[in-house]
């Protein structure tokens, strides 16, 4: 989901200030958008380019851009954290979601990884999503709908993966529970061989907790853990210094392989 040309109405869109604090509004023709304490027409901002540079009622500037899933995930209505940027993109690459495969999610949250699994997986993958709490399915699917669109591939079951799941030969499972190591072997069972483990957690107790499971298992092999840190710079003029703030630790990424027997 990626337009071009024109902003439209019904389209999600993300302004930024002059202080580079962004603001994700949908625009809907005949509507005022409030932004801080200022307002702007919707009708100003329909027809107009991306980067344009738009006015509100207390003269305050914002550029008005489609926003991109970087600017999208922090921004998306949620109850519960989302993961962060720098994690979703590390996620797709390590266990190499692409095209066509058949992919098993669970504890979907907001949807932000559900979002760019399903990118990343285009319409000929499928994925299939699992959350325990009915009000975060219900955002979820709010939230796909709303930022992604239809997505006729994406199944979502309310219920608890380490009882639920029934899937079998699928290519890769991405965990985000507090306690995977209750799916160890039904992740195994429903794994093809050399298919993907993937979890993320925020605490070393619980990824050790994991490792000890995935390797006492012995279904597994080249499993890896690690973590992102993230910190943008400051340039300006003769000035080039790190930002005094950056990402560190937000969560650690557990990688397995599912062998052919056991």
């Amino acid at each position: 989901m990626n337009p071009s040309g024109p902003l439209r109405d019904g389209e999600t869109v993300i302004f930024i200030d002059r202080k580079e604090r962004e603001y994700l509004r949908r625009l809907a023709g005949g509507k005022e958008i409030k932004i801080r304490d200022g307002k702007l027409a919707a009708d100003e901002v329909i027809g107009r380019d991306e980067g344009t540079l738009v006015r509100s009622s207390l003269s305050d500037t914002f550029l008005v851009f489609r926003p991109t899933l970087a600017q999208l995930i922090p921004n998306l209505p949620r109850q519960a954290q989302v993961i962060y940027p720098k994690d979703i993109g590390s996620i797709p690459v390590w266990a190499d979601i692409q095209p066509g495969l058949a992919v098993v999610e669970s504890g979907v949250g907001a949807g932000a990884l559900t979002v760019a699994l399903l990118r990343a997986l285009g319409p000929s993958g499928r994925l299939v999503s699992y959350e325990l709490r009915e009000d975060f399915a219900r955002m979820a699917k709010e939230n796909v709908a709303r930022y992604y669109g239809a997505a006729e591939n994406w199944t979502l079951n309310l219920g608890n993966v380490a009882e639920a799941l029934a899937e079998s030969e699928v290519d890769r499972i991405i965990l985000d529970l507090p306690e995977p190591w209750q799916v160890t072997e039904k992740s195994w069972a429903a794994l093809r061989p050399g298919g993907i483990l993937l979890s993320y957690l925020p605490t070393v107790i619980q990824v050790k907790t994991l490792v000890d499971s995935i390797r006492a298992h012995g279904g597994f092999a080249a499993v890896e853990t690690f973590e992102t840190l993230f910190r943008y710079w400051h340039i300006k003029e003769m000035s080039m210094r790190p930002q005094h703030r950056m990402v560190a630790h937000t969560g650690f990424i557990t990688v397995a392989r599912r062998l052919a027997g056991r």
